[in-house]
């Protein structure tokens, strides 16, 4: 039975303890764009993907996703042990020295639930669309999903995935979009100004929706039940989700210059009086 809403914003703000624990354990990580995806990921998993049981490379008979933005991986990590995928307790391991969770995901070392390598930027969507082209080979109706930067947009590869996705019909596809308008060395618009996203994925004729409130979990539920809705119609489909990075802390909202830095004693505590524990710290 799928956990109702108040159980999801429950998860999400142990999520956010989680994100937050890890990156200062170590002092490095990305909690910034982790916490602006949190109550995405959360749904996604909890509510929205079809999951088998256990994990195989496979991923037959169940909806598959793939995170292209790996930098984000103290959420994703978050997620998946929340989910069932590994023991919690291992999140304490986060970015150390031959642990399975490294900064970016990894598969050789066998992590479950992380099905590529994702610390290059710009590679998602071309693997989701190779896995949603087996499944209609194999006659698999489940669904493949990718999340993707914004300002990972700026990379070149992900076009020509774009531009194949339409043009060969892969229609089993939803893309997300992380649209928080920042990234390390400051907004989209300032590093590499890219227009309307929407436009250009309308221009390589993908079926387009946007999630305004991107980090409302009823929100998510609804904008992403409809993205669903429009797969099998011919086209991909691409969701732009309006998200703030550093979403649930206060001093890190507003702001890219937590994209990359973790957060001291103080901060912590700061965060942590924010975001009481609900689920249970590892």
């Amino acid at each position: 039975m799928k956990p109702n809403t108040q159980q999801l914003k429950d998860l999400t703000i142990q999520v956010r303890r989680d994100i937050l624990r890890m990156v200062h354990a170590v002092n490095s990580g990305h909690p910034g764009g982790s916490l602006g995806c949190a109550e995405f990921m959360v749904t996604l998993y909890q509510n929205l993907m079809d999951r088998k049981e256990g994990f195989d490379m496979d991923g037959i008979g169940e909806d598959l996703f793939f995170l292209s933005n790996g930098h984000i991986s103290p959420v994703f990590y978050s997620v998946l042990a929340r989910s069932g995928y590994f023991p919690v307790s291992e999140l304490a391991t986060f970015r150390l020295i031959n642990s399975r969770l490294q900064g970016h995901p990894t598969t050789h070392d066998g992590l479950p639930g992380v099905r590529i390598a994702s610390g290059s930027l710009g590679q998602g969507m071309s693997v989701g669309i190779g896995a949603a082209q087996a499944k209609k080979l194999n006659g698999d109706n489940h669904l493949i999903y990718t999340l993707h930067g914004d300002g990972e947009l700026q990379e070149g590869q992900n076009w020509e995935a774009i531009m194949y996705a339409s043009a060969k019909k892969v229609d089993n596809l939803i893309t997300t979009i992380d649209l928080n308008g920042k990234q390390i060395d400051g907004t989209t618009d300032e590093v590499l100004a890219m227009g309307s996203i929407r436009a250009k994925f309308e221009a390589f004729d993908w079926d387009v929706i946007d999630i305004k409130e991107g980090n409302n979990i009823e929100a998510i539920i609804a904008g992403m039940t409809e993205a669903k809705s429009r797969t099998g119609k011919g086209k991909p489909v691409c969701v732009l989700l309006h998200t703030e990075m550093g979403n649930g802390v206060d001093f890190m909202m507003h702001t890219h210059a937590w994209h990359g830095k973790a957060p001291n004693d103080a901060q912590l505590e700061n965060a942590f009086a924010q975001n009481p524990e609900t689920l249970g710290d590892y």
